[in-house]
């Protein structure tokens, strides 16, 4: 049996990257949405930059409780099509209730609880990946997150031009119908996704053996680079909708647009970048991500004492693209450092960037209300802090595997 599974899944990935992929677009399309739904809650509901921070904030740090429980299911549950398909009708149902939420903490309560759905289908899915090639963990990873990013993409323009007609709740309406839609598609797509061969009950030497690796020196430094990372990035990206529409006084579909492109650059940045990182190792990838991205925001405030709009928005796209493109680089890394328990080491990880990472909109919506583009020098200040952890910590290439340090 242990020879079949492998066999099995390396001959069957191909065809999951693509519904894989689907369900990640699926699934991310409404929680991607919600920071250009922001403006228009905050108009309803009479929120300033630091309450919208707040929302954005509570949205993902609740949506970042579903990953590590998912994760360790993902170790020890047999038939994962199952768990795959019932997210998608978590998703949808959860942001249909918030939109019939009639204040700010019912909002953010039901947020909270629909993103727990979206959070639970990314360590489930991502484990069979990455078991399923291990010498190509970054790529497969950068191809899973294609979906996601895509959703990124094309979710905000969708809403951008559906809030030009009608409220942020009827929006909401039409935008969980392709999460619905996908899930009805997976009660057959579940069939494809294999079993594991013997359930891996998680026990108490796993349990030890994985704080031990966590709380040692390297396994805290990556846990603070992880953290640092991803709140740079929601730093960077939270406030962007808001900045536009408000600052500059771009329509909401215009906002949209460019929000979406920035985030589209990043869906191809991701395999790109994971690929190469499998390539030329983790800390070389990383590292010239994070520090284009720390240029890029420290740029944004002398743009705009020049009222350079157009320059503005190249350099957000180039600093979120890149931020964004090295996320699988980052998650690969994270496996490579535990080297087993893939599903519930990508829940640990995912919970890190929406839990803690998700500060950075807080942080960020604090810095926009003293002045907007501070919001940015703080993205810079974060990108500089993640760059000091990223030379301070060893990683492991999945190239050679007798260098542990390969830069």
């Amino acid at each position: 049996m242990q020879n079949i599974f492998p066999s099995l899944i390396k001959a069957s990935r191909r065809s999951l990257y693509f519904p894989f992929s689907l369900g990640h677009f699926a699934n991310d399309i409404v929680p991607c949405s919600v920071v250009v739904l922001a403006p228009a809650i905050a108009l309803e509901m009479g929120l300033n930059p630091m309450e919208v921070g707040l929302l954005l904030t509570l949205h993902s740090f609740g949506g970042a409780l579903g990953y590590l429980p998912s994760g360790l299911l993902a170790d020890s549950f047999g038939n994962r099509g199952n768990l795959l398909m019932l997210t998608f009708w978590w998703v949808g149902l959860g942001y249909l209730l918030a939109s019939w939420a009639p204040g700010f903490w019912s909002l953010a309560f039901l947020f909270a609880l629909a993103g727990c759905g979206d959070a639970a289908w990314h360590p489930l899915a991502t484990s069979i990946l990455v078991q399923s090639d291990p010498q190509n963990r970054g790529q497969a990873l950068g191809l899973h997150a294609i979906g996601g990013t895509l959703s990124a993409v094309i979710g905000p323009v969708i809403v951008g031009f559906l809030l030009v007609s009608m409220d942020w709740r009827e929006t909401l309406h039409w935008l969980i119908l392709p999460t619905l839609l996908v899930g009805v598609l997976f009660l057959w797509i579940r069939k494809w996704v294999p079993e594991q061969p013997h359930r891996k009950a998680f026990s108490k030497e796993d349990l030890q053996h994985l704080w031990k690796s966590w709380t040692k020196k390297r396994g805290l430094l990556i846990i603070c680079l992880i953290s640092s990372y991803h709140m740079s990035l929601v730093a960077l990206m939270s406030m962007i909708p808001l900045y536009l529409r408000e600052f500059h006084g771009l329509s909401s579909a215009m906002t949209g647009l460019a929000f979406g492109m920035m985030v589209l650059f990043g869906a191809f940045m991701q395999p790109l970048m994971g690929r190469f990182s499998d390539r030329a190792g983790r800390r070389r990838v990383i590292v010239f991500g994070i520090a284009t991205a720390a240029v890029c925001a420290f740029m944004i405030p002398v743009l705009e004492n020049f009222g350079l709009l157009s320059m503005i928005i190249i350099f957000l796209l180039v600093g979120v693209g890149l931020l964004e493109g090295i996320r699988s680089s980052v998650l690969a890394a994270a496996v490579e450092f535990t080297g087993s328990r893939e599903g519930t080491t990508l829940g640990f990880a995912f919970t890190l960037m929406d839990g803690i990472g998700a500060f950075g909109a807080l942080l960020a919506g604090w810095a926009a209300g003293i002045q907007f583009s501070h919001a940015f020098l703080l993205a810079g200040i974060l990108c500089i802090f993640s760059l000091i952890l990223c030379f301070s910590v060893s990683f492991v290439t999945p190239v050679r595997h007798t260098q542990s340090d390969k830069t």
